[in-house]
């Protein structure tokens, strides 16, 4: 039997009107890739979560039970950008780029899958700015940073693990932040602030080698901070 694709099965289902036999989990990414489309006009509210379910054919009653509050919405969004973003950019063509193209190429195509949503996501972001969702936000924003580096084929497990992680997910949230506003023909200035923080996050990844490279000189975490933050001349 020929396997359809998770777009094609989904498009399927909707038109036979069999998504009243999927699960909870089954729905959430279906529901979750809908619901941008309804955020930008009535925010992440349960009005949003009920127009998006009869889009989908979902039973209103069902869809509530997926999403708690605003943040589960978000959270889900995000997760399927993720999943998107991995399908616009396969391995094989990943390899072939050398890393810094592949850190932009995969930061560009995520914000190709969120711009037909950018009041979403503008809503979106507000909400994640909130007191009560800081947390969340930096969670969110390390785990697309982490999702993003391992497509790379980054390997680290030490402290570098972490620290690739931190500064690509800060260089993200802040090109978000350019992108919700931008106006510019095919986006270009989001990609030029874009290319910067690249450039940023390349020139830190150089002067952490230079660091901790040589036996004489040996690794010193209170050197290295110190050296960030009063650079030499």
């Amino acid at each position: 039997m020929l396997a359809l694709s998770p777009g094609l099965k989904r498009a399927v289902d909707i038109v036979a009107g069999t998504l009243h036999d999927y699960t909870l989990d089954e729905l959430r990414p279906l529901l979750a890739a809908e619901l941008p489309r309804h955020a930008g006009f009535d925010g992440w509210s349960e009005k949003a979560v009920k127009n998006a379910a009869l889009a989908l054919g979902v039973d209103p009653v069902v869809a509530a039970l997926i999403f708690v509050n605003k943040a589960a919405m978000i959270d889900a969004w995000f997760s399927v950008v993720d999943e998107v973003m991995l399908t616009e950019l396969s391995p094989t063509t990943l390899t072939i780029m050398k890393i810094r193209a592949r850190i932009t190429s995969l930061v560009e195509a995520r914000l190709a899958c969120v711009a037909p949503n950018r009041e979403a996501l503008r809503r979106a972001l507000a909400i994640l700015a909130m007191p009560q969702n800081i947390c969340l936000a930096g969670q969110l924003g390390l785990r697309a940073a982490d999702v993003m580096w391992r497509a790379a084929g980054d390997t680290a497990t030490d402290y570098n693990h972490y620290s690739k992680r931190a500064i690509l997910g800060s260089v993200y949230a802040a090109t978000l932040t350019v992108f919700i506003d931008d106006e510019s023909e095919g986006y270009t200035d989001t990609r030029a602030f874009l290319a910067r923080r690249i450039e940023g996050i390349m020139e830190f990844e150089k002067v952490k080698a230079q660091l901790t490279k040589g036996p004489k000189i040996g690794f010193s975490m209170s050197r290295f901070l110190g050296q960030l933050r009063y650079p030499a001349g």
